[in-house]
């Protein structure tokens, strides 16, 4: 099995690498847009944080640009273009981009498998738009963005990491040179600055590249649905956990440290919650009566209009989370996220 998985990990390495050059020599084109396009990306599978850094990045650019958030919409049912409205569902639009539009309503949130065509018609229907943030779309050559920012998960170094099937690579480590900035993300309490200087050693392959380092920032537990009797949650309580993230393990320690964790259930990324899913749930809360169920905020995107039994309902909580920076050997993010804007534009308009 291994050797038939390292075979596929081989073609696919070949196709990627291939698909590489010919954008290089430009047989494949890359489009540039008279607007800057921030990229958020990553080189692996899995949960690396971009959706919370989308979040930060609008929280902090917001006040000087108007921004708009171009996403695939992962998993849903629809196709083409759509703008999120905090009335949709998130099988309609994917759970990410809901999550990000019930955060933050009156940010244009958008999905379109077409990036191209999606970055046009956001130009033509919201010409007030001054910022693009792409969503996961360093992998998407057809678009030249103006600044590339590639988050690396901590607890899962890329280092001795391989191909996919193998590993959880689906893009070419030589293509760390494309980046403009890096964020490790999900950083520990305990990472040393000599663990930083390593991390910036092994990520920066140009000179201008910048490293920083961000932490996840748990807030308190947040009811999902909402009774006015309900009894207030204290830390050390018993919980059940629910995720369908794609790394819960940062959500699981975070959790653990306020709550008597009794039970859990984990499952895959972006999973849609089945009856079965919640009759097991409802069991295991039956099983422990005086348990709440602390849930990602994702996972609340998907079930905030599911009908359940109300001893369920009552015991459903998620914990919201931020991005916060730590201190690291690079230090302003944004301010050089907008230095890296107008650097860019300003190379674009002189080479017209």
């Amino acid at each position: 099995m291994k050797v038939f998985l390292g075979i596929i990990s081989w073609i696919y390495t070949m196709v990627i690498a291939i698909r590489h050059r010919l954008y290089d020599w430009g047989v494949f084109k890359s489009l540039s847009f008279d607007i800057p396009i921030i990229c958020v990306g990553n080189i692996t599978v899995g949960g690396t944080g971009k959706t919370p850094m989308v979040e930060n990045l609008i929280s902090t650019l917001s006040s000087d640009y108007r921004i708009a958030v171009l996403s695939r919409g992962y998993g849903r049912r629809t196709k083409g273009y759509r703008e999120v409205q905090t009335t949709d569902s998130y099988l309609d639009v994917g759970d990410e981009p809901l999550q990000m539009k019930l955060k933050s309503p009156e940010t244009i949130i958008v999905v379109s498998e077409d990036r191209v065509a999606g970055i046009e018609r956001i130009r033509k229907e919201h010409p007030d738009v001054t910022l693009i943030i792409m969503d996961d779309g360093f992998q998407h050559r057809k678009v030249k963005a103006k600044v590339n920012i590639i988050l690396v998960d901590s607890t899962r170094p890329i280092d001795d990491d391989r191909m996919l099937p193998l590993g959880r690579l689906r893009d070419l480590r030589s293509r760390l040179s494309a980046a403009h900035l890096f964020v490790v993300t999900k950083c520990s309490d305990e990472m040393t600055p000599l663990d930083k200087r390593l991390w910036r050693n092994k990520l920066r392959t140009m000179a201008y590249q910048k490293v920083y380092f961000s932490r996840i920032e748990s807030h308190r537990v947040c009811p999902l649905f909402n009774f006015d009797d309900r009894e207030e949650v204290n830390y050390g309580q018993q919980a059940i956990l629910l995720s369908g993230i794609g790394n819960p393990r940062p959500f699981v320690r975070d959790v653990e440290v306020h709550f008597n964790v009794v039970d859990k259930m984990l499952f895959g990324d972006h999973h849609s919650f089945t009856a079965n899913d919640m009759r097991r749930l409802y069991a295991k809360l039956q099983h422990n009566p005086r348990a709440i169920i602390i849930m990602t905020e994702k996972d609340a995107v998907r079930l905030r209009r599911s009908k359940l039994p109300e001893p369920l309902m009552r015991a459903m909580y998620f914990l919201p989370i931020s991005m916060e920076l730590v201190e690291g050997p690079d230090t302003n993010l944004h301010g050089n996220i907008i230095a890296e804007i107008k650097y860019e534009s300003k190379k674009s308009s002189a080479a017209k």
